[in-house]
C-alpha cells in the first residue's frame, strides 16, 4: 500500500507525543514535530522524490535519521521506532491526551509519578487528591482535570449497548417495512460494538424519503421529535433513547454508512488519506473532482483510497490503518469459534437453573464443554459452597458427564479473592477441582497499590486457572478498580494463567484495551458467559464483540480450543 506524506507525519507527531510522555530529550521531540510539518506541507510526495533518488536531506530540518525513518516507512509502511514506544507503553496512557488540559508532559507526570495509565485511573488519583502533589499541578489543575473528566460524562448520556439493542432493532424492522426502503443499518458506536452508546443512529437508503420520514416520527415509541427535514431526523423514544436517522440515495450508501459509523478519528485519518490521493471522501462518496469514483458500498471507499475493507470494531484509528496498508488485519474471533465455556452458575449458589438445564443450555449454544463455577462459601448471600457441597456437586457433575454425549461438564468454582489477595477456599480444596476462577466482590475502594498487590498474590496461586472479571467493574454502577492492569498481565504471562473477558453486558470485563494489551502479552483470553440462567449463554456474543474490538484472533481466546487442546494448558487431567 502507498505511504503518503500525511502518514508519514503522522508517524512522526505520534513519535513526539510518546518520546514526550517517555521523557526524551526536548530537542530530539522537537525535531521529530518539525518533521511532522515539514511532510506535512510537502507539495510532493516523498514516495516520489526517493523513487527519484532524490534525497530527503535537502528538505527544512530533515537529517540522515529522520530521512531514513521516511524511507523505512515509504518501503515497509513501519518504523520501528514507533513500533517500539508503542510496545513500551500501556496502550490506555495515549488516551489520556484526549481529557482537556493533558497534554504529554503532564501525562508522562501523571504516568510516571502516580502510575495513572486509563481515564478511569485518573480519575480515582483526583477524587483522592493525589493529583494536587505533583509539581506542576496543584489544586486548582486537579479541580480542572475533575471538571473535565464530569463535563465529558455529562456530555455523552451513555446506556449498555444491549439496552437499546431492543430498540434499535424495532425502529430497525419497522423502517425497512417501508416501500422503496432497500437498506436499513444501525450505525454509529453501535455498530463498533462499543459497550456504551450514547444515542443509536439509523442509516437508510430509499427511493422515498418522505415516506421513511413519516415512519419514523410516527413510531409508537416517539414523545417528541427533536428535529425533522427532508433527509434527516431526531427523535427522543419514552425509554429517554435518543434516535437519530438519515435517508441517502442507494448510490451513497456505503460512503454514509462508513461516515455514520465512526469513529471520528478513523473517518478523519480515511479523509486524510484521500485527499493525498487527490481525492474527497465525505458522506456521500469519493470523488475525483465532481466525478464520484466510489460510495455505494463501504468495501468501495476503503478500496479507493487503497486500502482492504476494515471492520467497524476497529475503526478507533489505533493502528488499523497501517495494519490494512500491509494486509496484516487481525482475523477477529467470531461466536462459531468458541468451543467452551468455563464460568457458569447453578441453583447450587446464586444461579436460576439446575446443573442439568445449564448443561443442555450450553450444548444447544453449540459449545462442547462447561465448567460448572459456583460461587465459593465466602459471599454468604449467595449461598455458596464449601468443601462438602463442592464435593457433593462433584459427583452429580459426574453423574452427567456419564450420560451426556459429545458434551463435558468440568468441576469448578468462583472463588473470592479476599482483601489480602488469599482466596476463600483452601489449597486442598481447590487441588481437587478443574477449573478455579478467582473474582474480586469485595472492598472495591483499596487503593492502587494494594489492590493491585492483592491481584498479583491471587495469580501466585498455583491453582487459579483465571483471573474473573479482572476490573469488577459494572457499567454505569461501579467503576473499575484502581489496579495497574499492566502489572496484572505480566503477572499471568508469568504464571501461565488467564484472564476473563466476563460477556455479561453490564460488565464486558477485560475492556478492550486490556484485551489488546493481554494479546500483545501473549496472555491469553477466555471468553465467558458467567451465565446464571439458560438465556445467558446468548450474553456470549456480546463478549465476542468486546474481543474483536480488543484485536483478538481465535488464537487468542483460551476457549476456542477443543477440550483436548485445552486440558495440557490449565492442568486438566480427562
Amino acid at each position: 500500500m502507498p505511504v503518503h506524506n500525511a502518514d508519514i507525519a503522522t508517524a512522526f507527531e505520534t513519535i513526539a507525543d510518546l518520546l514526550e510522555i517517555e521523557g526524551a530529550n526536548p530537542f530530539r521531540i522537537r525535531a521529530y514535530r518539525n518533521a511532522a510539518r515539514t511532510f506535512s506541507e510537502l507539495s510532493q510526495e516523498a514516495r516520489d522524490m526517493l523513487a527519484r533518488g532524490e534525497d530527503l536531506t535537502r528538505l527544512p530540518g530533515i537529517g540522515a535519521d529522520l530521512a531514513a525513518k521516511a524511507g523505512e516507512l515509504v518501503s515497509t509502511g513501519h518504523c520501528g521506532l514507533l513500533d517500539r514506544l508503542r510496545k513500551e507503553l500501556p496502550p490506555a496512557v495515549t488516551e489520556l491526551l484526549r481529557i482537556p488540559g493533558l497534554g504529554p508532559r503532564r501525562v508522562k507526570a501523571l504516568w510516571h509519578d502516580l502510575g495513572v495509565q486509563t481515564v478511569e485511573q485518573l480519575a480515582h488519583a483526583a477524587q483522592a487528591g493525589r493529583i494536587r502533589s505533583l509539581h506542576g499541578f496543584g489544586e486548582k489543575t486537579e479541580r480542572n482535570i475533575q471538571d473535565a473528566l464530569r463535563a465529558q460524562a455529562d456530555q455523552e448520556r451513555r446506556i449498555l449497548r444491549g439496552a437499546a439493542a431492543p430498540y434499535a432493532e424495532s425502529l430497525r424492522e419497522a423502517l425497512a417495512g417501508v416501500a422503496g426502503v432497500s437498506e436499513v443499518t444501525v450505525a454509529g458506536s453501535f455498530r463498533r460494538l462499543c459497550d456504551t452508546v450514547g444515542d443509536i443512529d439509523l442509516l437508510v437508503a430509499a427511493e422515498d424519503a418522505a415516506a421513511v420520514m413519516r415512519r419514523f416520527t410516527g413510531y409508537d415509541e416517539v414523545v417528541d421529535v427533536l428535529s425533522a427535514g427532508a433527509t434527516r431526523a431526531s427523535v427522543l423514544l419514552r425509554s429517554g433513547l435518543q434516535v437519530d436517522l438519515r435517508v441517502v440515495a442507494a448510490e451513497s450508501y456505503g460512503a454514509a454508512l462508513h461516515y455514520f459509523t465512526g469513529s471520528k478519528a478513523h473517518n478523519i485519518a480515511i479523509r486524510r488519506l484521500g485527499q493525498q490521493q487527490g481525492l474527497k471522501v465525505n458522506e456521500y462518496g469519493v470523488f475525483r473532482g465532481r466525478k464520484r469514483i466510489a460510495g455505494e458500498t463501504e468495501a468501495s471507499v476503503y478500496r479507493a483510497v487503497g486500502l482492504p475493507y476494515i471492520p467497524p470494531e476497529l475503526r478507533e484509528n489505533r493502528g488499523e490503518i497501517e495494519l490494512a496498508r500491509t494486509g496484516k488485519l487481525p482475523h477477529l474471533v467470531r461466536r462459531s469459534d468458541l468451543a467452551g465455556d468455563l464460568h457458569a452458575h447453578t441453583d447450587a449458589s446464586d444461579g436460576q437453573d439446575t446443573l442439568e438445564a445449564m448443561a443442555n443450555a450450553a450444548r444447544a449454544q453449540g459449545l462442547s464443554y462447561l465448567a460448572v463455577t459456583d460461587h465459593s462459601a465466602y459471599l454468604g448471600v449467595t449461598h455458596g459452597l464449601d468443601a462438602a457441597r463442592l464435593r457433593r456437586q462433584g459427583d452429580e457433575i459426574d453423574r452427567l458427564n456419564s450420560a451426556l454425549t459429545d458434551f463435558t461438564l468440568l468441576k469448578g468454582v468462583e472463588v473470592d479473592i479476599l482483601e489480602d489477595g488469599r482466596l476463600a477456599l483452601p489449597d486442598a480444596v481447590l487441588a481437587q477441582l478443574q477449573v478455579v476462577v478467582a473474582s474480586v466482590h469485595s472492598h472495591f475502594d483499596l487503593p492502587r497499590a494494594r489492590q493491585t498487590e492483592r491481584l498479583l498474590r491471587a495469580l501466585d496461586n498455583p491453582h487459579v486457572t483465571l483471573l474473573g472479571h479482572p476490573s469488577a467493574r459494572l457499567l454505569g454502577e461501579r467503576a473499575p478498580l484502581d489496579v495497574d492492569m499492566e502489572r496484572v498481565i505480566r503477572k499471568a504471562q508469568e504464571r501461565g494463567s488467564a484472564l476473563e473477558l466476563n460477556s455479561q453486558p453490564q460488565r464486558l470485563d477485560l475492556n478492550d484495551l486490556h484485551c489488546r494489551m493481554a494479546r500483545d502479552a501473549g496472555v491469553p483470553v477466555s471468553i465467558n458467559s458467567d451465565a446464571h440462567r439458560v438465556s445467558d449463554f446468548a450474553d456470549l456474543e456480546q463478549g465476542i464483540g468486546q474481543a474483536r474490538r480488543g484485536w483478538l484472533e481465535k488464537r487468542h481466546v483460551l476457549n476456542t480450543l477443543p477440550l483436548e487442546g485445552l486440558a495440557p494448558l490449565i492442568g486438566l487431567n480427562l
